[in-house]
């Protein structure tokens, strides 16, 4: 028993120790924000926090120095919206977690994506290879899907330890929520549910007597919407069509709701009402195909028009758990569109730390915040370069993959 409670010790200090190390990038192109950028700077990382950045910095005897000449150095990427840990394959249903029906009467508020959320996943560490350091990881399908957390995507990283969970309740509209039915049917059932969560809230004692009318959901779902209509948690609504982020809205502006609107496919056609409301988007800039009928003004520049309108914008693959990876790529694609650079930065690291309530700790390289930083060969944003260093929580990953390791063990050595 001593030995056992020793490894535990061992193992679960581990981690701490390697967060320990003191790591100075010296030289690099340092953006310490989307709009600050810091030239031939030196950033210094110390027990797993920035300790320092600016050009002119000491480095620290002792410490690891990474050379950064001539390469450029950002937050760690932040994937807004994913099943990563979730979906491991799309077809076997033994590796496929958090993904429910589609019909309007399917409410699953009380499932917890941390509970069933795979820290082994092999869609990880590719993740991070793309500079991907943390992830907003959630379920989908049918009315409410579930809680989301937000995880790190630090090798080796406790599954049960996320960085926050719950941090946000996803809820889809129209085509997002039932593949075939009434858009108008999916927003009655949305604001009943409300109605029936509120009654619950005020009358509990009634409800664990059976005195109430038959609700719209089960105790549990009922209880992890408490949050949500009380303002205190965020609810991120898949909406595309106009007509389905104009009933998100009026349904916020009802319940004096804090919401998101991912995948807003024609939400540039309500930017003014968006910005105005202060609701962010969360969009994939390649999904600029008509899905349905109802959303067939699709645009490229779809960012670059919310942007303007004041809008914050978070690129993201919307939820494809292999895609993660290439949310850089997608925030660049946007760029090609309009968006101007530090936006398509800000896209992808500043913007989802905000929504999701984490921009006093990641999303920025300002002292103090947690030392998730990645070393790129060049611009971030363009795909002739890497990630070729990336330090979560002060620790520098290995970049090690599945498929790496099978290049290794096939690859044909030519002379």
């Amino acid at each position: 028993m001593r030995r056992l409670t020793c490894m535990l010790v061992v193992l679960c200090a581990a981690p701490a120790a390697a967060a320990a190390e003191t790591i100075a990038i010296t030289g690099a192109t340092i953006y310490q924000r989307s709009d600050r950028k810091l030239d031939n700077a030196t950033i210094v990382i110390r027990d797993g926090r920035i300790a320092d950045v600016g050009p002119g910095v000491a480095v620290p005897a002792g410490a690891k120095q990474i050379d950064g000449k001539g390469k450029v150095v950002t937050a760690g990427l932040i994937e807004a919206s994913t099943q990563l840990g979730l979906i491991e394959v799309d077809l076997e249903e033994s590796g496929n977690d958090g993904r429910f029906g589609t019909q309007p009467t399917e409410i699953h508020a009380a499932y917890r994506a941390v509970d069933a959320y795979d820290g082994r996943s092999v869609a990880i560490p590719v993740a991070r290879t793309g500079g991907v350091t943390s992830a907003i990881t959630g379920p989908t399908g049918g009315l409410v899907a579930g809680q989301a957390a937000w995880v790190s995507l630090a090798d080796g990283a406790a599954p049960l330890a996320p960085i926050r969970a719950p941090v946000a309740m996803i809820v889809a509209l129209g085509r997002n929520a039932v593949a075939i039915g009434s858009r108008g049917h999916t927003v009655e059932r949305l604001r009943e549910l409300f109605d029936d969560v509120d009654n619950y809230r005020r009358n509990r004692a009634g409800f664990e007597r059976n005195a109430l009318r038959r609700l719209a959901a089960a105790r549990l779902d009922l209880e992890a919407l408490i949050p949500v209509i009380e303002g205190r948690e965020l609810a991120v609504i898949f909406a595309g069509a106009e007509v389905d982020i104009r009933a998100a809205l009026a349904i916020a502006a009802e319940r004096r709701l804090r919401i998101a609107i991912a995948g807003g496919t024609e939400a540039w056609r309500v930017a003014r009402e968006l910005a105005a409301a202060r609701v962010p988007v969360l969009l994939d800039p390649t999904d600029n195909l008509p899905g349905d009928l109802g959303a067939l003004d699709v645009r490229d520049d779809n960012a670059t028009i919310l942007a303007q309108a004041g809008v914050a914008v978070a690129v993201s693959s919307l939820g494809n758990s292999s895609a993660a990876r290439t949310i850089r790529q997608l925030a660049g694609i946007a760029v090609a569109q309009g968006l101007p650079w530090q936006k398509g930065l800000a896209a992808i690291t500043e913007v989802p730390a905000q929504i999701f309530g984490g921009a006093a700790e990641r999303g920025t390289l300002e002292r103090g915040r947690i030392a998730d930083v990645v070393l790129w060969t060049g611009d971030p944003l363009e795909l002739t370069s890497r990630a070729e260093t990336v330090i979560i929580g002060g620790a520098v990953q290995s970049l090690v993959t599945h498929q790496t390791k099978l290049l290794d063990r096939y690859k044909v050595l030519r002379k």
